[in-house]
């Protein structure tokens, strides 16, 4: 059993900062891949950042400048430090993770999705 749990998400204005987490737990041997995803009302999930154990990242370009993903491995923690929101970044952030676990198999894995509102 896997779980991903997020937290960090909330109402701000526009310019401001939030910063989001994401605790991976369960039956874990390793994580290679961990990463940010959002999905606005109407919209299609979308990718927003990810992070390989050995910190190499990749940001979609709407974010690139304003948003940093970091990891601690040890904690098994994915953060997203995001600073100068504006309205379109409200969305539902959903934390994910690929990962192989203690019985050796690979698999995606999702957490539950935390609200994001930029608004005046």
């Amino acid at each position: 059993q896997v779980q991903l749990v997020e937290s960090g998400g909330g109402l701000v204005q526009p310019g401001g900062s939030l910063r989001l987490s994401c605790a991976a737990s369960g039956s874990i041997l390793s994580i290679q891949l961990m990463g940010w995803y959002r999905q606005a009302p109407g919209k299609q999930r979308e990718l927003v950042a990810t992070i390989t154990s050995g910190g190499n990242t990749n940001y979609a370009d709407s974010v690139k400048g304003r948003f940093t993903i970091s990891r601690d491995n040890a904690k098994r923690t994915v953060y997203l430090q995001m600073s100068g929101l504006k309205p379109e970044d409200t969305a539902v952030y959903y934390c994910n993770a690929f990962l192989t676990s203690t019985t050796m198999t690979w698999g995606t894995y999702w957490g539950q999705g935390t609200q994001v509102t930029v608004s005046s």
